[in-house]
């Protein structure tokens, strides 16, 4: 099935079984997405002005984005027909023009430090050169010098220390590749600064910290070989450690998508939704992709066709500010109406000819297809865990927090949580934010208020457990409380443990409680809801059900927390929830059962089923139906 408003080609079930798709619809979304366009133009083409909520960048800037985002699709659609789209050509030329022109009305802000300019120079410095033949090289000189001219502002500027020193590295290598003053300094120092923030493992942190999400695939890999493409330095040693980079990245990261296509929802920018599959195509791009061609295909295609099948693009033809429909909450103030046109990077994969065995082969099963699967990745403190029988891929987080390495911690749900899906979103709203009920582990206050997990602090990640901890105090209380989790996968459920220490120097018992709360499942229709003896469940119209177990330190009765309008995945949601109405104080042991599944959940054989040993020490022994016995230790 798909959007009824979005017309595509037959599907070709002989070499796509999976999907469907071919080349030729990767084309029609993209002359769809590009054709849509065309009425929120300005006259002169310089400016997209889309609908929707304005950036804190202002119109004029959010319609260069307009302008800068698409044309790097255009770009795709252009290369990957050898220049045989002449109105698009024409369109973004004449638009360029304009945008260079001081005096023609629409012209672009001049770059400076920090500026949002920066962002889409770098996007339109791509297309520029991907497109050089059929644009570049036949525009008139006066146009060629006016937009030197505007890059040039890049030379010499600042901007901020994250991916961002990748923008200029790759508008400053246009400019060289032209013949255009630029300062090789400012290149060579944006690549070497990414040097600090790789890892390892094929990971970055985007700036420093723990900042670990999508940027990673999209921004950290895909920059550095779109400099390489730019440079003509495929020989370059640089380029031989960053080939080598996203080779390891990519070996993993088929196993963040769910059998029906969706990307783990997790991490900022989502609304560029089909852009998490721009560091596959750019492993087949830079020739390093250790997939095989027909599994590139199956992975890129499976996501195309997931929000196809959901309403994107919208009847406009317009890609919203949100996941499937419009949702704000997962947005930043950063982002536009046109923001989410950064998922033309997911369209890279038009850069590859015709003939290509990305295009020719049949597809081959993404890992949830083919078995349950476990994984652990130290760098970022995830665990990944897909389960067959209903696609989901669950992402368990003991080690992103999106804060900077020094001063106070600050939250996001879209860091925060203990777990993500390719099912389920975080409640995000900002009224959902100030309750944090799902995914999270709260200590609250004498008025319910609950604490924050803030800055998180990586312990363990191998085989099937992680583990991390972090330090909370919500209003009213006095003293911190250490958490120390521990996350044990055991097929599709998740089991944490969790030791808690309150302040040392609290005699009597604290004014708090204790609430740990499951994934978060919405949709059009209230989901159901069902609680019990230390149980509690959420289970939405299509049947995919939450739910949590309480196995030891909890209160009997267990609740489902219900909100609207605070989850990307449908305006109802609801959240199971455990408790513990008060705190004794000191040092306690807390052991969930964490399930999300689009099998029938039964929560009572759940609890009888695992069994839990809290010694006097804390050590906690999990013994498992088959027998299988992890001891957890207090850290």
């Amino acid at each position: 099935m798909t959007t009824p408003y979005l017309h595509l080609p037959p599907a070709d079930r002989v070499r796509s079984p999976r999907t469907g798709w071919t080349r030729a619809h990767w084309e029609a979304l993209a002359d769809r997405l590009l054709d849509a366009l065309v009425p929120y133009a300005t006259p002169g083409f310089a400016q997209y002005r889309l609908p929707g909520r304005n950036s804190w960048s202002g119109v004029v800037l959010d319609g260069l984005e307009g302008y800068a985002r698409t044309f790097l699709l255009a770009a795709c659609r252009i290369a990957g027909s050898s220049g045989a789209e002449p109105e698009l050509i024409e369109r973004y030329a004449t638009g360029l023009a304009n945008g260079v022109d001081r005096a023609s009305g629409e012209a672009w802000p001049e770059l400076t430090d920090c500026s949002q300019q920066m962002v889409e120079a770098a996007s339109i410095a791509i297309a520029l050169h991907e497109t050089r033949p059929w644009l570049w090289d036949k525009l008139d000189a006066r146009v060629q010098e006016r937009t030197v001219d505007w890059f040039s502002g890049f030379v010499g500027r600042r901007t901020w220390d994250n991916n961002w020193r990748l923008f200029q590295v790759v508008s400053e290598e246009f400019l060289a590749s032209v013949g255009a003053p630029h300062s090789r300094q400012d290149i060579d120092d944006g690549l070497a600064r990414i040097e600090d923030w790789y890892l390892g493992d094929g990971w970055y942190t985007d700036g420093d910290g723990r900042n670990f999400d999508y940027y990673n695939g999209w921004a950290m890999h895909l920059y550095p070989l779109l400099w390489s493409r730019i440079a003509g330095a495929q020989d370059d040693e640089r380029t031989a450690a960053y080939r080598d980079r996203l080779r390891q990245f990519l070996e993993t990261y088929p196993q963040f998508f769910g059998g029906d296509g969706a990307p783990v929802h997790q991490g900022r920018s989502l609304a560029y939704r089909f852009a998490t599959v721009a560091p596959v195509w750019m492993g087949e791009l830079a020739g390093c992709s250790p997939l095989a061609p027909g599994l590139t295909r199956r992975l890129t295609s499976g996501v195309a066709r997931h929000f196809a099948e959901r309403g994107v693009p919208d009847r406009r033809g317009l890609l919203p500010l949100g996941w499937y429909d419009t949702f704000l909450p997962a947005t930043q103030p950063y982002s536009g109406p046109a923001s989410p046109y950064w998922a033309s990077k997911g369209f890279l994969g038009l850069l590859l000819p015709p003939e290509h065995p990305v295009w020719t082969e049949r597809e081959e099963p993404l890992p949830v297809e083919t078995g349950d699967q476990y994984i652990a990745l130290p760098a970022p403190g995830w665990l990944l865990h897909g389960t067959r029988h209903d696609g989901i891929v669950r992402l368990v987080n003991h080690g992103s927090d999106h804060n900077p390495p020094d001063g106070p911690g600050e939250d996001d749900p879209h860091y925060a949580k203990f777990a993500y899906s390719t099912a389920a979103a975080p409640e995000a709203a900002p009224h959902a934010w100030v309750r944090n009920v799902d995914n999270h582990l709260a200590v609250t206050g004498p008025d319910g208020t609950a604490s924050r997990r803030r800055r998180i602090h990586p312990l363990t990640c191998e085989g099937r457990t992680a583990s991390s901890w972090h330090t909370t105090q919500p209003p009213g209380i006095e003293g911190e409380f250490r958490i120390v989790t521990t996350s044990l996968l055991y097929g599709p459920w998740e089991l944490r443990v969790h030791h808690v220490d309150g302040a040392e120097d609290r005699d009597t018992p604290a004014p708090a409680g204790l609430r740990e709360g499951g994934h978060a499942v919405a949709g059009s229709v209230r989901p159901a809801a069902e609680q019990g003896e230390h149980w509690a469940l959420a289970r939405t119209e299509d049947g995919l059900t939450s739910a949590v177990v309480g196995l030891h330190g909890w209160d009997t009765e267990a609740c489902v927390a219900r909100d609207v309008e605070s989850n990307a995945f449908g305006p109802h949601s609801a959240v199971p929830c455990l408790r513990l109405a008060q705190h004794p104080g000191g040092a306690t042991v807390h052991v969930s059962l964490i399930a999300l599944s689009r099998d029938t959940v039964h929560p009572r054989a759940l609890r009888e089923a695992v069994d839990v040993h809290v010694a006097p020490d804390r050590t906690v022994t999990i013994r498992f139906p088959d027998g299988e016995t992890h001891l957890v230790r207090p850290e």
